[in-house]
């Protein structure tokens, strides 16, 4: 089964300096499918990660960047061209150093890290997706928080004025400030917060339907998906932080808001990660991420990059073939890493590259 195929390609070209073991590599992309192999540890993953900077600022591997930087070298940097869905051509980069990452769009310094997600969609499956359901709900807060970056326009802002205000709010609580001081704080907090909130709730209803439907295709059970907003449901946040505000200036932070909120993805009426198996773990994340990005093709005319790292990893034969029926119903940009050439999965790719002690090869 083949990819559809569409003249828009997200990412044009690439060019990667100093990530692990890649000194210097350049990538130009054409079509829909390329497939990078080569044998375990000679920078395939690398590349990948590379290439996810580029859209998301951070790594998939690490939590610290400066533990990518290749050795003897005192940044990294990765800079690409992509396209936009309105077809316009501009150069995304990122640099890390140890202690700082920073970002330009179109020649100018990004406002965010977090303004990379709309200038460069891509996501991933990898390993480690698995992640998704088994570990806490930072991953998962993150997972919404990209779909909604897309999909209205001011969540961006409202993003960003909220986590200012958690910043200043538990500043505050540790200076031990007056409460006229906090109430100030609660009421940027408050107004910001529940625009996060409205706006990741009515994206998760939005795309519901998309992440069952990949969910029943490739596990071939229900699941059920639904948002807690990080404070007691039924109550006001400004009430809620009010009432714990005694236990915050106790802790010195603030315990309750849509920074400590979470997307409960449910198996057979329990938590799925507690009912379901490594594999199916993986096939349930992957259903996270094909399922969105279904939602956003259909109803946008949005043309993501899917990285694919290792896709038989963890996987029998009948599940992969799952997985890959899956990823051939999307029009998206796919790269993919593979130990062999010939294990491409997907059908002929529309170039390949070989990777062998950090070097890239097009074949």
């Amino acid at each position: 089964m083949r990819l559809s195929r569409t003249d828009t390609v997200a990412l044009r070209s690439i060019q990667i300096n100093d990530l692990r073991c890649i000194l210097h590599a350049q990538l130009e992309f054409s079509g829909q499918i390329t497939l990078i192999h080569g044998a375990n540890g000679s920078g395939k993953s690398s590349l990948l990660e590379g290439i996810y900077l580029l859209g998301r600022g951070r790594s998939f591997r690490t939590t610290h960047l400066g533990t990518a930087i290749r050795r003897g070298a005192q940044l990294l940097r990765v800079v690409g061209s992509v396209t936009s869905e309105a077809g316009r051509s501009f150069a995304v980069g990122v640099e890390g150093r140890s202690r700082q990452t920073t970002a330009r769009i179109a020649g100018e310094p990004a406002s965010s890290l977090a303004a990379l997600s709309t200038a460069f969609p891509v996501q991933i499956i990898e390993p480690g997706v698995h992640k998704l359901i088994d570990e806490g709900p930072v991953r998962r807060r993150r997972y919404l928080d990209w779909g909604v970056f897309h999909v209205e326009q001011p969540f961006l802002a409202h993003w960003q004025r909220f986590h200012r205000a958690v910043k200043q709010r538990n500043a505050a609580l540790r200076a031990q400030a007056d409460d006229s001081e906090l109430d100030a704080w609660d009421l940027e907090f408050t107004v910001a917060g529940e625009a996060v909130s409205r706006a990741r709730q009515a994206y998760l209803d939005e795309i519901r339907p998309f992440i069952v439907g990949a969910a029943a295709r490739l596990l071939g059970e229900p699941v059920d998906l639904a948002y807690s907003p990080g404070w007691p449901p039924g109550q006001a946040l400004a009430a809620a932080l009010g009432e714990g505000r005694p236990r915050d200036r106790r802790r010195k932070t603030t315990l309750l808001g849509p920074h400590r909120a979470d997307l409960v993805v449910q198996s057979a009426h329990s938590l799925a990660r507690e009912v379901v198996s490594r594999g199916q773990q993986k096939l349930l994340a992957s259903a996270l991420v094909l399922g969105q990005l279904g939602y956003h093709a259909e109803r946008f005319d949005m043309r993501p990059t899917l990285l694919l790292d290792d896709p038989a990893a963890e996987l029998d034969s009948h599940r992969l073939q799952l997985l890959i029926d899956e990823v051939s119903r999307l029009q998206a940009q796919v790269i993919m890493t593979a130990l062999r050439p010939e294990k491409a999965l997907l059908g002929a790719p529309d170039q390949v590259f070989h990777v062998e002690h950090g070097g890239v090869t097009r074949v």
